[in-house]
C-alpha cells in the first residue's frame, strides 16, 4: 500500500483465484478485478478499507473470473469494463447494457488513480492486463513461473507469444500480480520472471510453440 494507491490481493474460491481491490485513498473509490467468487468477502473487505466499489474490471471472460459479477452489481452501481473481444462471453452473467466495452490502451479512472488496460490476447481473444502505478495484474496471461493455457476455446499460442513479448518490454521493477495462486509466492516482478520463467525465455515464435507443446 502507499499514500497514492490501496491494493488488496484476496485468494477466494475453489480454483485458487486471486481477486483484487484497487482503491484511491483520497476519494475512496475502488475497482474490483475479476470478482469470480465469494462476493460477500469482497464487499466486507471494501467496507473494512472504507472503499466504495465503482468499477469492475475483467481480465477475461472465463467463468471463474466472472461468476460474482451479477451478485456484485446487485450491491453496487459499478460499471463493468471488459475488452470488446471478450464482452459477449459475459452476457450469460451480465446484461449487455451493464458492460462497457474497452480496447487496449484505454484508461479507467478510479477516483484520482489512472488504471491502464493492456490487451494481451492468447488465453482468450480479449484477455487484458491491468496496469496501475508499478503493478501489473496479469489475469491468466502471465503467472509466476508460468503462463496461461491456449488449448481452451479462443486460445491462440501465437497471440500469447506476442502478448508476452509486449509484457517483457515493460519496466523490470513492475510487480506481477497474477490471476491464480499457482506458485510458492503470490507476487513477483518482471525482472524475476524474465530471469526465471521459462515462458519468457524464448527468442522466437517457434521456440515458444515447442515449449507450450503446439
Amino acid at each position: 500500500m502507499s499514500d497514492t494507491l490501496l491494493i488488496r490481493q484476496m485468494e477466494l474460491g475453489p480454483m485458487q483465484n486471486f481477486i483484487y481491490l484497487i482503491g484511491d485513498p483520497v476519494s475512496r473509490e475502488a475497482a474490483v478485478i475479476d470478482p469470480g467468487w465469494e462476493v460477500p468477502k469482497i464487499l466486507e473487505q471494501a467496507r473494512r478499507d472504507e472503499l466504495t466499489i465503482k468499477h469492475i474490471l475483467v481480465t477475461h471472460n472465463h467463468f471463474d473470473h466472472i461468476n460474482g459479477i451479477a451478485a456484485l452489481l446487485e450491491e453496487t452501481d459499478a460499471i463493468v469494463h471488459a475488452h470488446r473481444e471478450d464482452a459477449e462471453g459475459l452476457t450469460m452473467e451480465v446484461a449487455p447494457s451493464s458492460i462497457h466495452q474497452v480496447s487496449g490502451g484505454d484508461i479507467v479512472q478510479v477516483g484520482q488513480v489512472p488504471v491502464t488496460l493492456v490487451h494481451t490476447p492468447g488465453h482468450t481473444p480479449g484477455s487484458q492486463c491491468v496496469h496501475v502505478h508499478d503493478r501489473l495484474l496479469t489475469g491468466d496471461t502471465l503467472f509466476i513461473r508460468a503462463c496461461g493455457r491456449t488449448d481452451l476455446p479462443g486460445g491462440d499460442p501465437a497471440e500469447l507469444y506476442r502478448s508476452l513479448a509486449t509484457l517483457k518490454k515493460m519496466d523490470d521493477h513492475t510487480h506481477v500480480l497474477p490471476g491464480h495462486n499457482y506458485a510458492d509466492k503470490p507476487t513477483s516482478t518482471l525482472a524475476e520472471e524474465k530471469r526465471e520463467n521459462p515462458f519468457l525465455q524464448f527468442q522466437a515464435l517457434d521456440e515458444f510453440l515447442r515449449l507450450v507443446g503446439t
